[in-house]
């Protein structure tokens, strides 16, 4: 896929608005209404600081003014003949300078009173969309569907995943803490060809479905986070490299967001579509407690990510394929998931609409996460400068942006675990992933 950049514009300090102020400004009653179902997000700050700025800018631009049009009445009267030190020309010099003066004072205000604005627009989340269901909590999301019954499975002794996965020697845990800590883990032989087969699985269908591969950074800088939505916000889940200003990626979504941050992109390039496989790293700050065994909730954990950039019109269609997309590695795998549509209260920071795809894992008789489809709309393309320009007229626009799992591969390996265990403890290997992994059944090894 060739893409045209018509305009890059490199500028570190750019002022991104996150949330367009002018919208918070002219329609506050909406924004905080679709804020209120989000939580506790007080405005009035925000809106004090705009005044504050504008008020200087206006103020600093009026002196500029008088500025300009003092230097060119001093050359027109020393032009038409004035003496130069005469006291009119000294008096109009000595209001220029005070003029100047007035401005240096103005202008560092000016820029903190911009700092302070734009690190409280870059606390407040992205508005829900009109459709997304309003909610407080989990509780309130809407199933939409299920699929799959017929292949749930009808052995009734299933072990968890973990335990399985001990059992066959594919999975181990107790030694990666010796290598790294807990919530780490190390795949062995079937285990680690497992992964992989899984990896390149997904990548082959996502890229006959019209994606592209990219191989991005796994270690990002604070720009690259901040532009994606999960700094501020999120810098207890990451990572940081303590000598330089890297993080480890949380996910792909964030380098593929800024390989086109401040840019202009040519209309007719949109959608972009890529896919990419990325090892993930997240702290999980506060899940403590919380899948503590298995490959749920893991430190580091691989992922194929798909990521769109849109034009606005066709944001909502190309969401509903990105998701079709993610659901037919589960349906090509015959694993059972349900499609859920997030309330209000649980959308993520950046998402103004979003499907969650749960999978069936039996040994806990629950469905669980296993890709996150989101609609950005513009929200990420304001924080990192993502425009397009359509031929022929004047102006830019935002592009929207998607993404979405397809799918978490651990997850994955934990749904195929156990809703292909037999009876005997072996696992059956779904039939779409036995040309990858070369093998029907995975059988209990020594390690």
């Amino acid at each position: 896929m060739g893409i045209s950049v018509v305009f890059c514009c490199i500028g570190k300090n750019r002022n991104k608005s996150v949330l367009d102020i002018k919208q918070i400004r002219e329609n506050l009653s909406f924004v905080q209404e679709r804020l209120q179902s989000r939580g506790n997000y007080d405005l009035q700050p925000i809106l004090t600081l705009d005044q504050q700025q504008r008020e200087l800018e206006a103020k600093r631009s009026h002196l500029q003014a008088r500025s300009n049009e003092i230097g060119k009445l001093v050359g027109k009267k020393i032009k038409a003949g004035s003496d130069p030190q005469s006291a009119e020309i000294q008096s109009l010099r000595q209001e220029g300078n005070d003029i100047k003066n007035q401005i240096g004072e103005l202008e560092p205000q000016e820029r903190e009173i911009k700092s302070q604005l734009e690190a409280l627009l870059l606390t407040i989340p992205n508005l829900p969309s009109e459709s997304t269901p309003f909610g407080k909590s989990e509780e309130d999301n809407v199933v939409l569907r299920r699929w799959g019954d017929e292949y749930l499975p009808q052995n009734s002794d299933i072990l968890p995943h973990w335990e399985i996965g001990e059992h066959l020697g594919i999975l181990n845990f107790e030694r990666s803490v010796k290598v790294a800590q807990s919530r780490f883990v190390t795949l062995i032989g079937a285990g680690a060809a497992l992964e992989r087969a899984l990896i390149h699985f997904m990548l082959d269908r996502q890229i006959a479905a019209g994606y592209t591969e990219v191989l991005p950074p796994i270690l990002i800088n604070t720009q690259s986070l901040t532009a994606s939505g999960q700094l501020p916000k999120f810098a207890e889940e990451s990572f940081k490299c303590a000598a330089d200003d890297l993080w480890l990626s949380p996910t792909a979504e964030v380098p593929i967001t800024n390989l086109y941050r401040e840019e202009i992109l040519a209309a007719e390039d949109l959608p972009i579509n890529h896919c990419a496989y990325t090892p993930c790293f997240r702290r999980e700050a506060g899940s403590y407690g919380r899948d503590t065994r298995g490959l749920i909730r893991l430190h580091q954990f691989n992922k194929v990510e798909l990521y769109k950039l849109v034009h606005p019109e066709t944001s909502e269609h190309e969401h509903q394929q990105l998701v079709a997309n993610a659901e037919a590695i589960l349906q090509e795998l015959k694993l059972p998931y349900r499609v859920l549509e997030l309330c209000t209260g649980d959308l993520g920071f950046s998402a103004a609409k979003t499907y969650d795809l749960e999978v069936w894992l039996p040994s806990a008789n629950k469905y669980r996460e296993i890709s996150s489809c989101s609609n950005c709309r513009d929200f990420q393309a304001r924080r990192g400068g993502i425009r397009f320009k359509e031929s022929g007229k004047k102006g830019t626009q935002f592009v929207h942006t998607l993404n979405g799992s397809g799918l978490a591969v651990g997850r994955t390996m934990a749904a195929i675990l156990e809703n292909y265990q037999q009876p005997d403890k072996t696992v059956r290997i779904p039939e779409a992933l036995q040309p990858y992994l070369r093998q029907e059944v995975l059988t209990k090894t020594t390690s």
